[in-house]
């Protein structure tokens, strides 16, 4: 994929939408726990605080300093992150990584939205800013249980 057809592919009215209008793009005055992942080869952030009580995510707020995919990405997992586990975020963050780099089926219910994201495959090097929300999400939830 490398011509403006391809391009445009990849950044359809819905990623481009998604994008725009994240869920929890606050930061959380009293977290239990925050996290920061930055991607390297392009250098996307998220910063995501969470609070978590009975084993499932009770607020959450996030930082997205990444590209439209990564935003993408984050809007979805904003949209549904509340109520989950830290089981079903670290299973839909595992199934969006075997479907950009495994050629694995799209994510499943709660993070199904993913699918949107599916063109990216082909673009490697925007991978790791995909994953961001996911991999901040649960290195925060995961960090909780190391400190207890």
């Amino acid at each position: 994929m490398t011509d403006a057809s391809d391009m445009i592919k990849l950044y359809s009215n819905r990623i481009l939408a998604l994008a725009a209008d994240i869920p929890h793009s606050d930061r959380l005055d009293a977290p239990d726990a925050s996290e920061m992942k930055r991607s390297p080869l392009c250098g996307s952030t998220v910063t995501v605080d969470v609070q978590v009580k009975n084993g499932v995510v009770s607020d959450f707020g996030q930082d997205v300093k990444a590209c439209a995919l990564g935003q993408a990405a984050a809007s979805v997992l904003g949209a549904a992150v509340v109520g989950q586990s830290l089981e079903t975020i670290r299973k839909g963050r595992d199934e969006l990584a075997g479907m950009l780099k495994s050629d694995g089926p799209a994510p499943s219910a709660p993070f199904e939205e993913l699918k949107v994201l599916e063109p990216a495959k082909a673009y490697k090097n925007r991978h790791a800013s995909v994953l961001l929300a996911f991999d901040a999400t649960v290195a925060a939830i995961e960090s909780l249980s190391q400190a207890a």
